[in-house]
């Protein structure tokens, strides 16, 4: 046996665990009608096949109808779902994972206008700002009717072969009865005593145990502390907390969460994204522990094996939750048994999973195409019946992972790239200090491609000689894009005006009061906003749309919000600029609006541009006819996941921002599903 401490197996009661690591609940946003279908089974089945203990599902699965899904989640009030639990189950302890789910009630984080239409309900009046709908104050029947709503759902859930259960009380409905910041009842379930907010919380974990008796795992995700000035639960009530619910001798582990998730500041804080610190809450989820003496699970931002290692060493938690990291390399275990923890795919905290989620309905990690489409995307690539050589030309995301996994796929792979080094636009994201995690994404392929032979030629500008001289099978042209510098429906080029790329890449010094008109809505206005406060200027941030930046989510905005806000930084929407004029010195902007003939007129010092990329093609299209192909790609192919047609003579494809201006994900994606077929 290995003297590992996240490789010894953990006794949580009856139930033996291969080791410590876990996945905590989390909701992908996989179910399909409420339920847990293929896509969902085979997401978890990936990290039991790599060794990981324990599995836990849904993020969380409801018990009511009266909590809708606020994204996709697991209906548990249905008893269709049982069957689909028990194909869940059944793939991951075919590996020799344990299963768990989350079950909840999401009382005020959620909204009569979601499922059934029915009213959301609370132990208080007041919305949650994060979800934004007002909940009925419940009465009794509505409190005996959900406590037997858990119970039932905890009995689906054993006979559809889970291994326990985890209430959910961190945020939903259980807590907001037990935080004396949400809690407006009186009696017994009132706000008066931690005994009496505490007992609706009490009442469901009897009624579960009593359905599914001893042999059973229930634990609790409970909030130990809320983090907040005054009038929420305290450290000191966390543990008074902790040892109520040790005495019910019902409870068997704490999951401990420190912070509240009512706002989209909070919850950046209970769940840390790139820039934040590793493992904030650790050392007091260990006090609980300590203090209690129960099994104790914890997650929240622990990236790496090292700091897994250390919690469990140091003997803060029994079992240690690396969930994001996990979707970034479901292979962990694996790789850590097989002496290969250099290889792990690292979390770089872009948190693109998780905003994902709110703003598409699935969650993606940002630079593994292949979590969440296990059905049809491989983690580990297979080698091809015959050595090819493949060109790449480009060493962005896209790029570098068209030539690892042509490398892993066994070619010959050579990479051209006009700069001294590899990155393309992710270098200009790692400028900001704080967002410096995600360069890698280039060191992690760039290290696996070295390890398979793949050749570079840096500071080198690739022409269609250059490509054809090396007689490749395949190009793949990952030349990215340049920026946009047009106007809407403008022709010609922005004059009097910079990119956002000059401001954040250093090139243009930022001054006076500096107007960001942005087009996209992604992270580049905003990177650039943040260098141009930094350098003690003002600015205006502006927009055509009705919100700014609608392509950043709740938790990648936080961090933005709170370096602008306390700086000389103005917000305006629904205002399209339409052009620049040289005043002397200064600038004069030509401000109107989609929304009527207004039009005004503002003075600035410079007005930077943020409108996307149009491709650096030149070299595709200069290749283009030379191609056996002509440049075209087999959509129907593509998506089905089989190769692209054969022919005599190379192939040419182009990926990422290349064909269009699009994210790092999709140039990613792109590279993965058309090149571990060739």
């Amino acid at each position: 046996m290995s003297n590992d401490p996240l490789l010894q197996p953990y006794q949580l009661k009856h139930l033996t665990l291969r080791n410590r690591i876990m996945t905590t609940s989390h909701e992908p946003a996989y179910a399909e009608d409420g339920m847990p279908k293929q896509r969902y089974a085979a997401y978890h089945a990936e990290r039991a096949k790599a060794g990981i203990a324990l599995t836990m599902t849904a993020g969380s699965a409801a018990v009511s109808n009266d909590s809708p899904p606020s994204f996709n989640n697991i209906l548990a009030y249905k008893d269709e779902v049982v069957p689909w639990i028990k194909d869940l189950t059944d793939a991951c302890h075919e590996h020799g994972a344990a299963v768990m789910i989350q079950l909840t009630h999401l009382g005020r984080r959620t909204g009569w206008s979601k499922g059934d239409w029915l009213p959301s309900i609370s132990s208080g009046p007041h919305r949650e700002p994060a979800h934004r709908f007002f909940p009925k104050l419940m009465e009794d029947w509505d409190i005996a009717r959900v406590i037997s709503d858990f119970a039932d759902a905890a009995e689906r859930m054993k006979a559809g072969g889970m291994d326990g259960i985890e209430l959910e009380a961190y945020g939903h409905l259980v807590d907001q009865f037990w935080s004396p910041l949400t809690n407006s009842l009186h009696g017994e379930y009132g706000a008066e005593t931690l005994e009496t907010r505490m007992k609706f919380g009490l009442d469901i974990i009897q009624a579960m145990r009593d359905r599914v008796g001893d042999d059973f795992i229930i634990g609790i995700r409970y909030t130990a502390d809320e983090a907040v000035d005054s009038g929420g639960i305290t450290p000191e009530m966390g543990l008074q907390m902790a040892e109520v619910l040790k005495a019910t001798g019902q409870i068997d582990f704490l999951n401990v969460i420190r912070g509240r998730v009512h706002s989209d500041p909070s919850l950046t804080d209970v769940i840390p994204v790139q820039g934040m610190k590793s493992a904030p809450h650790l050392d007091f989820a260990g006090s609980v522990r300590a203090a209690t003496g129960m099994p104790t699970f914890h997650a929240a931002r622990i990236p790496d094996v090292a700091t897994a290692r250390h919690a469990v060493a140091s003997g803060l938690l029994d079992m240690v939750g690396m969930t994001r990291a996990h979707m970034a390399d479901p292979h962990i275990v694996r790789k850590i048994s097989q002496g290969r923890e250099d290889d792990i795919r690292p979390c770089v905290g872009a948190t693109y999973c998780l905003d994902r989620i709110y703003q598409a309905g699935e969650a993606l990690c940002t630079h593994n195409a292949a979590t969440g489409r296990e059905l049809d995307m491989p983690h580990d690539i297979q080698p091809a019946p015959t050595r090819k050589k493949v060109v790449v030309v480009g060493a962005g995301p896209g790029g570098l992972e068209a030539a690892r996994v042509a490398a892993d796929r066994g070619h010959d792979v050579t990479v051209f790239e006009a700069a001294d080094q590899p990155g393309g636009q992710i270098r200009l994201t790692a400028r900001t200090p704080r967002r410096s995690e995600m360069i890698g994404i280039i060191d992690w392929r760039m290290s696996q491609c070295a390890a398979r032979d793949v050749a570079f030629h840096f500071n080198t500008f690739a022409e269609a000689a250059d490509i054809t001289a090396l007689a490749p099978d395949v190009v793949i042209i990952a030349t990215g894009g340049l920026p946009n510098t047009e106007l809407f429906e403008q022709r010609g080029a922005a004059v009097n005006t910079i990119t956002s790329w000059d401001i954040i890449s250093g090139d243009v010094k930022p001054a006076g009061h500096v107007l960001i008109y942005d087009e996209v809505g992604d992270h580049a206005a905003l990177q650039a906003a943040e260098f141009v406060v930094q350098a003690g200027a003002s600015v205006e941030i502006m927009t055509p749309d009705r919100t700014f930046a609608p392509d950043i989510m709740g938790m990648n905005i936080t961090p933005y919000m709170r370096s602008l806000q306390d700086k000389q930084a103005t917000f305006t929407v629904t205002r399209r600029l339409l052009g620049v004029a040289r005043d002397g010195n200064r600038l004069t902007a030509t401000i109107g609006t989609d929304y009527s003939d207004l039009t005004t007129q503002q003075t600035y010092d410079q007005v930077v541009l943020n409108y996307g990329t149009l491709p650096n093609a030149e070299l595709y299209f200069d290749l283009k006819p030379r191609s056996a192909n002509n440049g075209a790609v087999d959509y129907t192919a593509l998506t089905q996941g089989r190769p692209q047609p054969a022919t005599k003579g190379f192939q040419l494809y182009r990926i990422g921002d290349a064909v269009s201006a699009r994210n790092t994900h999709a140039a990613i994606y792109d590279a993965l599903r058309l090149v571990k077929d060739i």
